[in-house]
């Protein structure tokens, strides 16, 4: 290889932007294939390279070294991307942020592929199938320069094959495959590799929110948004208030007083004309919009009458109780961020800013599955059978932890109960699935997931109890979460996982954990996470039990909490709490 293909001297241009509108518009580059962002992936293959050009959304976890740049507008496709990037070396690789198989040899193939033949401006990667992925290729810097300012400015919502020059070569490269649907993605990920350990909770917990696609965005109603997640900001459409209006019962005036009082009285909500002329005043009543003329509203407390003359008092202060328009916000105010929860302040201050629909992803539907044999739920129980104590109470828990139970199912140890219940609840967001996670002869899970061609994301989690939970993303992108049998570890395991499948198919931004200060961890601590029931005493601090009998609820009566309790936890260690349902 000479030197112009050596990466010293090479120029790279990421392309890391676009709509990604088959992926329901979420960051492509952010997503992750075999626990690495596709981002770093591209920069990983260039990492040697003089200058190094990311197109995109600024990011503000890339070394400062990086040049990061924006094309106008944004989103305005690959070629638009590279007039932003401006390359100006004699050789230039240009990637796509979403090839979760290139490699450092890859660019380097093609860097020597171009360096063959000295009348190619360009060397271009082919896939699998025989299709040129142009964005994936070394140019020569001059030759690309001249084809993009070709264009002038005339550069947005052009295709990467308008560049393509009169000389150029192809290079077939295995594994170029790109991720352009949630289809490829998931391919991707099961070729990378199926399931891992999490060291702890919170690892698995990042494992799934980042597995999982967000929903498709949906406009609804505002008053019927409640459970939702804003896939947009909530900007209010009208001024708060919308009009000048009284803060207080009193009176409105014109001017400095005394005033004469008119017989009139505004009321909230008045659509009369009433005018007020200097050292006129007149009842009004609070929330009232102010008579036109008025200059401010006095409290009642702060005035006396005596016959149709309206004075101050003295001793009182002089202050105007008038809400101005826009006093709370002005049109174009954020309300809500992108990412929030949509509980009813959400949908409240919706209505106050005169926002009729708004764009959100979710609620989060879930089938709900209680698998065993042994299992009954109704009529008396014969031997060997176990009552169904976690069927009744689960779609409380799974909506207490952000999600809404639309189905429910007792399946069957039976070889096939699995890739039956795979096929027949295709309209749901998520399953979660209660017992058959082991590795027993009547534990059915594993095997279906494999044969559903499933991304397993969380093989086990260090945790107990519930370490053998797992968690998976079918192909369709429903998500599985598959906790123990045991009822304790089975609930326990929801409040910790279920949430972060609501984040990240929601694209719910992640609450910040509740944390509590726990008296005795020393005495409850082990060698893995313990999820464990917690009380808080009197001062605010936090007591966990030790002793757990975990076939039945009961050990939860009198408990607000299940505290996670990390290895080698000391006395007065602040952990974090999760809330139980009331």
């Amino acid at each position: 290889m000479n030197a112009m293909s050596a990466l010293t001297g090479v120029e790279a241009v990421i392309v890391a932007g676009g709509r990604a509108t088959r992926m329901g518009g979420v960051d492509k580059p952010a997503l992750t294939v075999g626990g690495r962002r596709l981002l770093d992936t591209a920069l990983a293959c260039v990492a040697g390279c003089a200058r190094i050009t990311v197109v995109g959304p600024w990011r503000n976890d890339l070394d400062p070294a990086i040049v990061q740049v924006q094309e106008t507008p944004a989103g305005a496709g690959p070629v638009a991307a590279l007039a932003a990037a401006d390359p100006a070396s004699d050789a230039v690789v240009t990637l796509a942020a979403d090839l979760p198989f290139v490699t450092a040899d890859i660019v380097a193939t093609l860097l020597e592929a171009l360096d063959t033949d000295p009348a190619a401006d360009a060397a271009f990667a082919v896939d699998d199938d025989g299709r040129m992925q142009y964005l994936l290729a070394a140019w020569r810097g001059p030759a690309l320069s001249a084809r993009i300012a070709g264009f002038g400015t005339d550069v947005a919502g052009r295709p990467m094959k308008a560049l393509l020059p009169d000389r150029y070569v192809s290079v077939p490269v295995p594994g170029t495959t790109d991720c352009d649907t949630p289809a490829d993605l998931h391919r991707a990920r099961v070729a990378h590799g199926s399931g891992r350990i999490a060291a702890d909770p919170d690892e698995a917990r990042t494992l799934i929110r980042e597995a999982l696609l967000p929903l498709p965005v949906r406009r609804v109603p505002a008053a019927a948004a409640e459970g939702t997640t804003l896939a947009a900001p909530l900007v209010a459409a009208e001024a708060l208030p919308a009009v000048p209006s009284s803060a207080m019962d009193g009176y409105a005036v014109a001017g400095r007083g005394p005033w004469t009082l008119r017989p009139e009285v505004r009321r909230a909500g008045d659509r009369s004309g009433l005018t007020l002329l200097d050292g006129e005043a007149a009842r009004i009543a609070t929330g009232a919009h102010l008579p036109a003329g008025a200059t401010a509203v006095v409290r009642d407390e702060f005035v006396e009458v005596e016959g149709h003359t309206l004075r101050r008092l003295p001793q009182c202060p002089v202050r105007d109780d008038t809400r101005r328009r826009g006093e709370d916000w002005e049109p174009g105010f954020v309300l809500a961020a992108r990412g929030d929860h949509v509980g009813p302040a959400v949908v409240s201050a919706a209505l106050s800013g005169e926002v009729a629909e708004i764009d959100v992803r979710g609620p989060l539907r879930v089938h709900v599955v209680v698998s065993g044999d042994e299992i009954l739920r109704h009529g008396p129980l014969q031997v060997g059978q176990t009552r169904d104590s976690q069927g009744p109470v689960l779609p409380r828990f799974v909506r207490w932890c952000g999600a809404e139970p639309v189905g429910e199912t007792h399946l069957r140890d039976t070889p096939g109960g699995f890739d039956a219940l795979f096929a027949e609840t295709t309209t749901v967001d998520a399953l979660v699935v209660v017992g058959a996670t082991g590795g027993g002869a009547a534990d059915q899970l594993r095997g279906a997931l494999d044969r559903a061609g499933a991304h397993v994301v969380v093989e086990r989690v260090r945790c107990k109890p519930g370490g053998s939970q797992v968690a998976a993303v079918l192909p369709d992108g429903r998500a599985v979460l598959g906790l123990p049998g045991n009822p304790v570890a089975a609930l326990s395991t929801l409040l910790v996982m279920l949430p972060a499948v609501v984040d990240g198919r929601t694209g719910r931004t992640p609450p910040l954990p509740f944390l509590g200060t726990l008296a005795n961890a020393s005495e409850v601590e082990g060698d893995r996470t313990r999820l464990l029931p917690a009380r808080q005493r009197s001062d605010g601090q936090w007591l966990c039990d030790n002793a757990v009998r975990t076939a039945h609820l009961a050990g939860l009566i009198g408990r607000t909490a299940i505290a996670l309790v990390p290895p080698r936890a000391t006395d007065g260690a602040v952990v974090e709490l999760l809330p139980l349902p009331r």
